[in-house]
């Protein structure tokens, strides 16, 4: 089982859209997939159709100590993903969900419960640090950021790296950067070349092959409460949400993590191939967390 959360600690940079999309696109290539709503928000929930009135129990019972994780999964659309929602509707349960997530061990024991039902479990985390976020990267093998071309997104991508080294000094020394994903992707504007020029000074080697297009089929699909590839698999969004899980499953499937089918499943969905080149190898868990100048 492969967890993976999804932080970056700022807002509108599409972390739900890609823990939602990414999920999806491996529950479609045949990948049994968890995602987990850890945004307060429940931002998650609302982009897979789901209302407040139809979520009685969620990841604040798990870490209330009143139900097990197996016991706040929901079925979606998709074969192949499962959702567990964060159902915070006060303000005291969420103040009471950020003193229980001082406990950083919370969500790794939590996942032990189904390790063996999951080839993968997407964490969409809040856009801050400690709490709840601080929990899920105690738990997760790996860790995607996702960004928008941006100064103020070039520093929160500085501070959570920093944090991630902090996380693995003390608490979960196994965790890597999965990658780097450009989101809301605009070519040819100065401020996407100015963006990249930073992050392959710094950050080249974490950066996704795959980018993230501005698309308006992203936001209408979450306004539909289906994922991209539900609302139109054609689509610029869809496509290339597709594509990462495809470049996610390629790295695993080269470290010995899946199967040979998951390259096969994720080849024969989402219309032609693109004809990219094969990502290398998964960064091993030894490699730095950080690029140069981001401590």
């Amino acid at each position: 089982m492969h967890v993976i959360s999804v932080a970056i600690p700022k807002g509108g940079e599409g972390k739900t859209t890609t823990s939602v999309n990414l999920a999806a696109s491996l529950a479609a290539a045949e990948r049994r997939t968890l995602l987990i709503d850890a945004d307060t928000l429940g931002a998650s929930g609302i982009s897979l159709g789901y209302t407040a009135d139809q979520v009685k129990s969620g990841l604040y019972d798990v870490f209330n100590y009143t139900h097990s994780l197996n016991r706040v999964i929901y079925k979606t659309e998709l074969t192949y993903l499962d959702f567990v929602p964060s159902n915070i509707s006060t303000v005291q349960m969420e103040e009471r969900l950020l003193r229980l997530s001082e406990n950083r061990t919370v969500m790794r024991i939590a996942l032990r419960d189904i390790e063996q039902q999951y080839d993968y479990v997407i964490i969409d985390c809040p856009p801050t640090l400690r709490g709840i976020t601080t929990n899920a990267l105690c738990a997760s093998d790996s860790v995607i950021i996702p960004m928008r071309a941006s100064h103020f997104s070039l520093d929160a991508l500085m501070r959570i790296m920093r944090y991630l080294k902090w996380i693995r000094e003390v608490a979960n020394p196994q965790i890597y950067v999965e990658g780097i994903l450009l989101t809301m992707f605009e070519p040819n504007t100065k401020i996407a070349e100015i963006t990249g020029r930073e992050l392959r000074a710094r950050y080249s080697k974490f950066l996704f092959k795959m980018v993230i297009p501005k698309n308006s089929t992203l936001a209408e699909a979450a306004f539909y409460g289906r994922p991209a590839l539900l609302y139109n698999i054609n689509s610029k969004g869809a496509q290339a949400y597709f594509e990462l899980a495809t470049e996610i499953v390629a790295r695993d499937t080269a470290s010995g993590k899946l199967s040979q089918d998951g390259i096969r499943d994720a080849a024969s969905f989402g219309g032609e191939a693109r004809g990219e080149e094969m990502p290398d190898p998964p960064r091993g868990k030894s490699r730095d967390l950080a690029g140069p100048d981001s401590i």
